[in-house]
């Protein structure tokens, strides 16, 4: 099994499909990086030998990925807050940031329904 990153790598996987199991690694990057490290994008993850595992470390090094890239989206979602811009209050207040309706939808960032009191339904 390969580990770059502190992540085992799925070793059934095509080499450029199983580097997208690292946080911040997606289909096109993944790519790049097994064209620069000159490793078959095709070959799987458990027939690649010890120096093309270290070319693919080498590669991966590179970028910003993992525990680097998950606490810089952190830390600029803690900066909206702190200032205080549009982004930052829809952070705070658990609602969709990028313009989405909330009338009908957004359960996934509301929840679902909350009960309000005293609220009956009129009916004969």
């Amino acid at each position: 099994m390969a580990r770059i990153k502190n992540i085992e790598l799925p070793g059934e996987k095509h080499t450029n499909i199983g580097l997208t199991a690292i946080y911040g690694i997606g289909r096109n990057l993944a790519n790049t990086i097994c064209d620069d490290a000159k490793v078959n994008r095709q070959k799987k993850i458990k027939d690649l030998t010890d120096d093309e595992i270290q070319a693919l470390r080498k590669e991966v090094d590179k970028y910003v990925v993992e525990g680097d890239l998950r606490r810089e989206s952190q830390m600029n979602i803690k900066n909206k807050m702190e200032i205080n811009c549009y982004q930052g209050i829809r952070h705070k207040k658990g609602l969709p940031v990028r313009g989405q309706r909330t009338n009908r939808n957004a359960h996934t960032r509301k929840g679902r329904g909350k009960i309000v009191a005293n609220k009956k339904k009129v009916g004969k």
